[in-house]
């Protein structure tokens, strides 16, 4: 059984931002800079260029309602038209507070806010050049002539010391806002993509185990129309068995039918008496079938038992644990060098199956990743292989069915890798279940 292969590419730029999430987020901006604009002019009586401010605010609320209009609220904006309309966030954003004080103004950390939802949404190169203009605005606002609105017959100026720290905290903010953000939402994405494998693949080991219920159903459903075949080429052998012309056919037509009855007979009949053995496995039995497809790799593969066969515990067939198992035994088999042994031991509390090869063991770096989505390799000089999608998907089958997983270098005298998977027995005995 192979593990799952995907194509692993930044998860970001297959993303669009959707347009509605955008317009509310702007007409919360056209609300709170009216809002400031006007306790700062009518109630704290500053002195304020108001009809620039008002021509700013104006236009972002004129081009949100084109937007509003011209588009269904389900559209979704390609990467350019995003950076577009939040470069045109940021440029309206620049402008209020270049006229109103720059870097004094304490509004002027939110430069911020459209490179952090660049960050989040659009492809990376995207995000780097909006954070640029970023920069480049921040900068302005150092610059700015205009004095930040205060009480009449008062000028407050800011030191210039005090201006620069301001602009470092402003972009040192924007920088590590942009790269948390982007950071946590590939984190996100991966996972994403790396559950929805999961659930596939699950789902398709369900689905292969699933066909003999399948066969029996076609059978019975068949078995009828068959019936009454068989019943007319009976008749017809009546009538024109003798025939030169058609007799062989019709013995023929009735003896394919007879043998097509019992081609569904016998699915019939194996559906129905190894259904309870389809459904119960005991642990040995379970352990063979994972083995069995990796065994003609030119690998040998060594099964240790220990624990007394008789009181093994025996549970229900279950598709995620043969598919976890499996793949890390694949995984074993590609990286061993002449050998993979499977440990297999019960007691009353526990069931675990240890799986060691005796390969050059994990790297140091991966060890500590192992189990995230992508981590591909296990040592560094190795450029083929691959530890990503498909072990985190066995990670995770194995983990929902109850199990905990150890990976591990083994020691000097047994170097390779050896992963360890344990449940409580419980989880793996049908009688305790109950």
């Amino acid at each position: 059984m192979t593990a799952v292969a995907m194509e692993h590419n930044d998860p970001t730029s297959n993303r669009s931002l959707r347009l509605q999430t955008l317009i509310r987020l702007r007409w919360l901006a056209v609300g709170g800079q009216s809002i400031a604009v006007i306790i700062t002019t009518l109630w704290l009586q500053f002195p304020l260029p108001l009809l620039l401010c008002l021509v700013l605010i104006a236009t972002l609320a004129l081009v949100n309602t084109y937007l509003t209009l011209r588009f269904p609220p389900t559209h979704r904006l390609r990467p350019p038209a995003a950076f577009a309309l939040l470069g045109l966030d940021l440029a309206q954003l620049t402008g209020l507070l270049f006229i109103t004080g720059g870097l004094a103004n304490p509004f002027a950390p939110l430069l911020c806010v459209p490179v952090i939802i660049s960050s989040a949404s659009q492809p990376k190169p995207h995000s780097i050049v909006l954070a640029g203009l970023a920069v480049i605005g921040v900068t302005a606002l150092a610059f700015s002539p205009f004095p930040l609105p205060w009480y009449p017959g008062t000028l407050l100026l800011m030191p210039r010391v005090l201006t620069a720290g301001i602009w470092f905290a402003i972009v040192s903010m924007t920088a590590f806002a942009a790269f948390y953000t982007y950071r946590v939402s590939l984190e996100a994405s991966e996972l994403s993509e790396a559950l929805t494998a999961t659930e596939l693949v699950l789902q398709r080991e369900k689905h292969l185990s699933q066909l003999d219920g399948l066969a029996a159903a076609a059978a019975h459903e068949l078995g009828t129309p068959l019936a009454t075949i068989s019943v007319v080429a009976k008749e017809m052998e009546r009538e024109l068995g003798d025939d030169p012309r058609f007799g062989e056919d019709v013995h023929l037509l009735r003896s394919q039918s007879e043998r097509c009855r019992d081609i569904l007979k016998r699915l019939t009949t194996l559906s129905s008496e190894s259904e309870e053995h389809m459904r119960l496995l005991p642990l040995s039995s379970l352990v063979e079938e994972v083995m069995a497809p990796h065994r003609e790799f030119g690998i040998h593969i060594n099964l240790v038992e220990k624990g007394d066969k008789a009181s093994e515990p025996v549970g229900n067939r279950n598709a995620g644990i043969l598919y976890g198992l499996g793949n890390l035994l694949e995984n074993a088999v590609d990286y061993a060098k002449k050998q993979v042994t499977v440990t297999v031991e019960h007691t009353a509390e526990y069931v675990k199956v240890t799986i060691a090869d005796d390969g050059d063991g994990f790297a140091p770096d991966i060890l500590m990743r192992i189990g995230e989505p992508y981590v591909t390799r296990r040592q560094k000089d190795d450029s083929a292989g691959g530890l990503g999608l498909g072990l985190f998907i066995a990670k995770t089958l194995l983990e929902r069915s109850g199990a905990r997983l150890r990976f591990e270098n083994g020691g000097a005298d047994r170097p390779g890798a050896k992963v360890s998977v344990e449940w409580p027995r419980a989880l793996m005995d049908t009688k305790l279940a109950k």
